[in-house]
């Protein structure tokens, strides 16, 4: 297979085999993770749409690792007011490196 095209995580992604993907955060912890969501596949020769997904596809995964991205700050402030409030949030994510794409 050259290329698919997976939805996780409400974002769509192409992916190919021995790429890694730095993605949401899944619920699994180690291992492997197969998603079955596959929007297309395409190799040389064909290329397969799914209405929405494609019908026995799927593509699996090693986890590689989890963590928390760079902190992004919120600041609000109002002048003349003393009013000012600071908030910080780093989002959870899953680094996972695509093994096989397998289609129907």
């Amino acid at each position: 297979m050259d290329f698919a095209v997976i939805k996780t995580g409400g974002k769509q992604y192409i992916v190919r085999e021995g790429d890694v993907l730095t993605i949401e955060k899944l619920p699994v912890d180690t291992g492997t993770f197969s998603f079955e969501q596959v929007l297309l596949i395409a190799d040389g020769e064909q290329t397969v749409v799914g209405r929405p997904f494609v019908a026995g596809a799927s593509v699996s995964a090693t986890i590689l690792e989890e963590g928390k991205g760079v902190k992004k700050m919120v600041f609000r402030y109002k002048s003349k007011t003393r009013y000012k409030k600071k908030k910080g949030h780093r989002q959870p994510y899953t680094k996972v490196k695509i093994e096989k794409i397998a289609s129907a």
